[in-house]
Order: structure tokens, then C-alpha cells, then sequence
């Protein structure tokens, strides 16, 4: 019914083939990298360390799915600063990490925005100054992801993380004042802890603009080791004919990896199976 992915940075640490192989032992067929792993600057991932990740993925049996933590590495980056010249930096930074998304999947790659640190306002600027700065940035890229194949993702996150896009209803209300095909949004679990309507509400409105889906516990843990009812937002995603991941993304490593991913995702089919 449904594709699954892992976030790789849970395997942070691991031999980049060993990482996919017990992602594929586990039983998922999706990886979402999260570029930090591969090197602290993606643009020195050389083209034949590029084809050698593409080649373990396939050997492995899996897809790449696409980029996620864009903005951990290099340090010091930050897309909506006031700082012209670093905010121009931080937006050549995403070029190249849609260059590198493209090598790594020719076609359909995803780019997950999320990077609250790198993007919530600073240097004096308000919110909504810091807003505008976010969306004229993905204006700015939108047209080289479409050239290379890639969509970017707008994802909400809470008011306690960012100032700069908390809601899914203000990524979708972005996605459409961008207006172009390449940027769209997502969904995750943990990042709609604080949204007043259920989630499934959500997804069932803005389904249409929704390319991904991250699953995990509000609290950051990986899938069952909380109380999160993940059936009614994989009941709307079926019943629409969803056909992109879910992928589990936890923020608590302390399980060790290979506990995380099979655990996750027993429990997401146990849910799956009672739709």
C-alpha cells in the first residue's frame, strides 16, 4: 500500500554500503540522506563518490528518496539573515545540494526544507521580514531544481523551533504564492505537534501540495515509542491514492539504528495493517 523510507543520519557513523545494507535487511526499499553524512561540504562530494553512493544504493536494493538537514553543514549558513552576501552563500549552498539530490537521482529527487536554525529570523529582522526572505530564496533556486529534476519541499514547523513558516496551512498558502511546480510541501508528525486542527485534517486539505511524509512520535522518538495514532493520516493518504514515501525520521538515536528502523517499521505495518 504504501513505499518506505529511513532517514540515513540515524546511521551516522556507519560504513555509508553497511548502512544500506541493514536498511534493506530491515525491509524498507527508500533512503533519504541526509547530506552532512556524506561530507561536512556536499560540494566536495566528487562525481565518482557520487556514482559509487548511487551504485551501493542500487546493489543494496534501495531508491534514494531524496535530502533532508540541508543545512547542518557547511556551519554558519543562514537563508533569511539580513546579511546579503551570507544569504546569497546560503542560497548557492542549495543549489548545490540540488546538483547533488540530481547525481544522486536523476529524476523525482525531493529536498525536505526543514533547518529551523538556518532559516528562523536573526540579526534584527522580525518574522515576517524573515519569511520573505525564505520564499524570494526558493523563488530564486526553483527554476535550476526544475532543470535538474528536483522538487523542493517547504516544511512547517513548530513556533517553538522557527518563526519563519509554523503551520502546513502557511506552506501551502507559500507553495501557492510561489506558483511553480517544483516547490511543494510535506507532511511530518512530530514537526505538526503544535497544530490546532488533527492532522489528518490537514493532509486531507492540502493533499494536492503534499509530495512526502515523515513519520515519528510528537515527541521526536521513532515510531512506537509513543502514543501517536498514525491510522488516521495513512487512512486519508490511502484513500487520496498517495503515491510518494513515508519515511521515518527519528531525532533520538539513542535506541542504536538497527533497534530504530526495524521497530519503526513493524509498528508502522501493525497500523497499516488495521486500516
Amino acid at each position: 500500500m504504501f513505499r518506505h523510507a529511513i532517514c540515513n543520519e540515524v546511521y551516522k557513523g556507519w560504513d555509508f554500503r553497511e548502512a544500506c545494507r541493514s536498511i534493506r535487511k530491515a525491509g524498507y526499499t527508500g533512503i533519504e540522506i541526509a547530506p552532512f553524512t556524506l561530507a561536512e561540504d556536499p560540494a566536495t562530494i566528487t562525481p565518482q563518490q557520487r556514482r559509487d553512493c548511487v551504485d551501493i544504493m542500487a546493489g543494496e536494493g534501495l531508491a534514494f528518496v531524496g535530502l533532508h538537514w540541508l543545512m547542518v553543514s557547511p556551519p554558519g549558513l543562514h537563508v533569511t539573515t539580513p546579511d546579503h552576501a551570507l544569504r546569497a552563500r546560503s542560497w548557492e549552498h542549495i543549489r548545490t545540494l540540488i546538483d547533488l539530490c540530481a547525481d544522486l537521482q536523476p529524476k523525482d529527487g525531493l529536498m525536505i526544507f526543514g533547518s529551523p536554525a538556518q532559516r528562523k529570523s536573526t540579526g534584527g529582522i522580525g518574522g515576517g521580514e524573515a519569511t520573505r526572505h525564505f520564499i524570494n530564496g526558493f523563488r530564486s533556486v526553483a527554476s535550476h531544481a526544475a532543470q535538474r529534476g528536483v522538487t523542493l519541499l517547504i516544511e512547517a514547523l513548530p513556533p517553538t523551533d522557527t518563526d519563519v513558516v509554523t503551520s502546513l496551512d502557511e506552506a501551502a498558502r507559500w507553495v501557492d504564492e510561489i506558483g511553480h511546480p517544483n516547490i511543494r510541501t510535506m507532511f511530518d508528525s512530530h514537526n505538526a505537534v503544535k497544530e490546532a486542527e488533527p492532522h489528518a485534517t490537514l493532509v486531507d486539505r492540502h493533499f494536492a501540495k503534499i509530495r512526502h511524509v515523515h513519520v515519528n512520535e510528537l515527541d521526536g522518538k521513532h515510531p512506537g515509542k509513543g502514543g501517536y495514532d498514525f491510522r488516521p493520516v495513512l487512512r486519508v493518504l490511502r484513500d487520496r491514492g498517495y503515491q510518494g514515501w513515508i519515511s521515518m525520521e527519528a531525532f533520538d538515536f539513542s535506541f542504536g539504528a538497527e533497534t530504530i528502523a526495524n521497530e519503526s517499521l513493524r509498528h508502522m505495518e501493525a497500523q497499516i495493517e488495521t486500516l
